[in-house]
């Protein structure tokens, strides 16, 4: 089955496999302790105008986000998250599971305001025995959220004056940053966020590649001994050069930025050919995820029923909105997309339940990449699939004219 659910669901970009390959025969020192990892770790640095910074690469989010807030908090300590930030709802209590409470509070398009970092601080130093909760040491940004939704530079100054007034530490969740830098709305640079944030990470999983994720400590106080905590937690790769040299691939020619902007600009044009039909968007999102709302109507299709689990949006959808909400990921790999491929995904993928609180189906889709699969035995597929056309559902139909207005390459 091909899937097109996500922006890490093909390997990685051309070149990184390339230069793997070129390299792979070099005897290398392990543990991140080689000339590749410093390389990168002095080019992110330089990218981050920040040349005191901390620099480690480890592999995935999860492991990146438990590392980094274990090796930051005390025993007693906790972090403040958005209701629906990545460590609360969608890494299995990893968080927790090192000992550590998560105050979640609710987020406005994914997003939390300064006004509630010092509400949770208040609520908790005006106790009358504040030593008998967990006491609030961190806040958890993503960006972009986890809808898709940007911190403009005022909000991220905001978030940081708080934190530094109420003696926090400011962490972000970076595993899409790319798309958020590069996206048209965004007013946030690199240096920027490194000047704001105590430490966040450069995410590359969902950014053309393999795997890795480059941690960026700012704070002192944060630096010492972190390499022990990246080891404890089982998050040292042994051929740690493999990180190091797909970071230098990524950032040299500013590869990264180009296939981040690119998927932007695709997911663009697919938000306003649902726009253009008539479907409204849950978010606003200027990034390459994207939520149309489906009517009703679309729980009556059978073909839609074979999918697997799925429900109804609540009152996140406003009146006259409720319905199916798709998220749409437009991969950063993809080189030449096409409107049936796109249109096969859609009908054939399994629903997946992502929004947990509202009880939201979504498919994750995005056009086929050029890497992967052979294109001619893809077209075949969808070419015998296509003459049996007049089976198609209403559903399957109305998808099929949002690909249409597209107008992307066959």
């Amino acid at each position: 089955m091909i899937r097109f659910n996500c922006d890490y669901n093909e390997g990685t970009h051309p070149a990184i496999l390339e230069r793997l390959a070129k390299t792979n025969m070099e005897q290398i020192p392990g543990y991140g302790e080689d000339h590749y990892c410093r390389q990168a770790a002095q080019l992110l640095r330089e990218k981050c105008q920040a040349p005191q910074a901390d620099v480690h690469f480890l592999v995935g989010g999860t492991q990146t986000n438990l590392t980094v807030i274990a090796s930051a908090l005390k025993p007693y300590q906790c972090v403040i998250s958005a209701d629906s930030g990545h460590i609360n709802v969608h890494e299995t209590g990893a968080i927790e599971a090192t000992g550590h409470r998560i105050i979640s509070v609710p987020g406005t398009e994914g997003k939390i305001s300064a006004a509630q970092i010092q509400q949770v601080c208040d609520a908790h130093y005006t106790e009358d025995n504040p030593e008998f909760s967990a006491q609030p040491k961190m806040v958890y940004i993503s960006f972009p959220t986890e809808y898709g939704t940007l911190y403009t530079k005022q909000e991220l100054q905001e978030l940081h004056d708080v934190c530094q007034k109420n003696n926090l530490l400011l962490f972000a969740d970076g595993a899409r940053l790319g798309y958020a830098l590069t996206a048209k709305k965004n007013t946030v640079s690199l240096p920027e966020l490194a000047a704001l944030c105590d430490v966040f990470y450069i995410g590359g999983t969902k950014v053309g590649a393999l795997f890795g994720e480059a941690v960026v400590i700012m704070n002192p106080d944060l630096k010492k001994d972190f390499r022990y905590y990246i080891k404890q937690r089982g998050a040292m790769l042994a051929k740690g050069w493999l990180l190091g040299l797909q970071f230098l691939t990524l950032f040299e020619d500013d590869l990264y930025l180009n296939i981040a902007r690119r998927a932007n600009e695709f997911a663009a044009r697919i938000k306003k050919a649902f726009q253009k039909a008539g479907f409204p968007l849950l978010y606003n999102s200027p990034t390459n995820q994207q939520f149309p709302i489906l009517p009703n109507q679309t729980h009556r299709d059978p073909r839609v029923h074979q999918l697997g689990h799925h429900g109804r949006t609540r009152s996140r959808t406003g009146a006259g909105h409720s319905g199916l909400v798709f998220l749409i990921i437009y991969c950063p790999l993809t080189q030449r997309p096409s409107r049936k491929l796109g249109l096969w995904a859609l009908v054939s993928l399994p629903v997946k339940q992502l929004f947990y609180k509202y009880e939201t189906p979504v498919f994750n889709i995005c056009s086929r990449c050029a890497v992967g699969f052979p294109r001619l035995c893809v077209r075949a597929r969808t070419n015998r699939r296509a003459r049996r056309g007049t089976s198609f559902s209403k559903y399957a139909q109305t998808v099929y004219c949002l690909y249409q207005q597209l107008a992307l390459p066959a």
